[in-house]
């Protein structure tokens, strides 16, 4: 297939390398321009615009920042929703608002063009493996259409629905589930560590005893071993929060946990940990906490 692929960042560099490594034809674009050079050397083209990017693509795939980047990027000057020709296919693989995902279904629509939401899970590590979990929903023609690509970057696809926007949803709630997770286990090692435990070997104990979660296993090793360069921020984590409470409320959903996670965020930021990573950072949040009642 051809494929317009904008956004190179921790993320988007592996995901489009594999599909050059999977035979489609990519022009691809960054804000960045020094970070399209090692596709190019792989073959992509690069596009000197996000409209140019589209140019003959059967789809395009996006994974940008956030909500600002994609409204910058969609529908900024030389953006690709007036760029995008009808029938054409956008995969949307960003973390956005539930709402953006609305937007776009209705903007599709009305230009006549096919729209896949398939934001991803996986940190670039698991990317860079090409084993991402992609949750995609959209008309099942778009999702048929979607494949080749989709299953190029990742190891295994979800499809939860019709709608673009379940999709986003269930990255939100997914992202939420992680950051639950990783602020049990901060707490926990806390605990651990208090009872004269190594947190390491506590984790080894009831990992193997209750969970046998890969998850549980490679975020416990992030927090307790941090990363030279973070795998996603507290700053990201902050900003998929407050779209998840977004979401929620639009819905008349009350969400308890995630308000009290928001704090430990926003307490991390004031730490001076927001460009730290998100796991060591809710982590070193506990920490502080257990320090200050000493």
């Amino acid at each position: 297939m051809k494929i317009g692929f904008l956004g190179l960042g921790k993320m988007g560099l592996p995901m489009a390398r594999h599909l050059i490594a999977a035979g489609h034809e990519l022009r691809v674009w960054n804000r960045t321009e020094g970070k399209t050079e090692p596709l190019l050397r792989e073959g992509a083209i690069a596009a000197a615009t996000p409209a140019e990017a589209e140019l003959g693509a059967d789809a395009v795939v996006t994974m940008l920042f956030d909500d600002a980047a994609n409204e910058e990027v969609l529908f900024g000057p030389n953006g690709l929703m007036d760029a995008l020709s009808p029938a054409a296919l956008h995969i949307a693989c960003s973390t956005i608002s539930v709402a953006l995902s609305e937007r776009l279904t209705e903007e599709h629509v009305k230009r006549g063009q096919k729209y896949v939401a398939a934001p991803v899970f996986g940190r670039p590590n698991v990317a860079e493996e090409g084993r991402l979990w992609i949750v995609a929903a959209g008309a099942p023609e778009a999702i048929r259409e979607a494949r080749p690509v989709l299953e190029a970057m990742s190891r295994g696809i979800s499809v939860v629905g019709a709608e673009p926007r379940q999709a986003h949803a269930v990255k939100l709630a997914g992202n939420f589930l992680i950051s639950a997770m990783i602020y049990g286990l901060s707490d926990a090692f806390v605990f651990a560590e208090g009872q004269g435990i190594e947190p390491e070997l506590f984790l080894e104990a009831v990992n193997q005893a209750l969970f046998q979660s890969p998850l549980y296993a490679a975020y416990g090793k992030v927090m307790l071993h941090p990363p030279e360069t973070p795998g996603a921020t507290i700053e990201l984590g902050e900003k998929d929060l407050r779209l998840l409470g977004e979401a929620a409320a639009s819905r008349g959903t009350q969400m308890s946990l995630a308000k009290s996670l928001a704090g430990v965020l926003a307490e991390a930021r004031k730490a001076g940990l927001a460009k730290g990573d998100w796991a060591v950072g809710q982590y070193r949040v506990s920490q502080l906490r257990n320090s200050a009642t000493k």
